[in-house]
């Protein structure tokens, strides 16, 4: 039984392609797998999301205090802030937070939230059950909206070393304008 022999410049050709197609589908698959490793490991303040809304349970007499901070692009016309600025809460247990948005505009606007968490370290730790910045939010001229944030400090973060020195969580959030282009397709 013999192969199929291919001239060396031709199968340097198709190593080169099959290269070249391996490099654009890692290229397409970096920017998901990098969210997934990002999520998993509390990289760059990336919060963790529950899946069933359970909480693990209030630690009697540890509290962190968490600080909200709001912000939005200079190209959306919202007034975006916390009801609260800061809040003492106890490890484990579910809390409750609310900012509201205002559309400044004479046309309905649709923007999205990104967000993060200071230190990254408190990221692993810091899970939200609900919020605002899992879906688009839509409002309409001088619209104002209450947005809730449901979330927990994981009691994990009083055994990490790298994370017994916090006592201050920052929750960021930035809204953005959704590009309407991408949002019709």
């Amino acid at each position: 039984m013999s192969g199929i022999a291919l001239d060396p410049r031709r199968r340097t050709a198709l190593f080169a392609a099959l290269a070249g197609l391996a490099m654009l589908g890692l290229g397409y698959a970096a920017v998901p797998l990098y969210r997934l490793f990002c999520v998993a490991t509390g990289l760059n303040g990336t919060t963790q999301r529950s899946v069933d809304g359970e909480t693990p349970g209030a630690v009697d007499g540890k509290t962190i205090q968490i600080r909200f901070d709001a912000n939005h692009s200079p190209n959306l016309p919202w007034a975006f802030k916390p009801e609260i600025a800061l809040q003492t809460v106890t490890i484990g247990a579910r809390n409750m937070a609310f900012f509201t948005a205002t559309n400044n505009s004479s046309h309905s606007i649709t923007g999205t939230a990104t967000y993060n968490v200071t230190p990254v370290s408190a990221g692993l730790y810091f899970t939200k059950i609900q919020c605002f910045c899992f879906t688009q939010q839509t409002l309409k001229p001088g619209e104002t909206v209450r947005m809730p944030v449901i979330f927990y400090v994981d009691p994990k973060i009083l055994k990490d070393p790298d994370a017994n020195d916090i006592s201050e969580i920052t929750l960021s959030y930035t809204f953005y304008p959704v590009d309407e282009t991408k949002k019709a397709s």
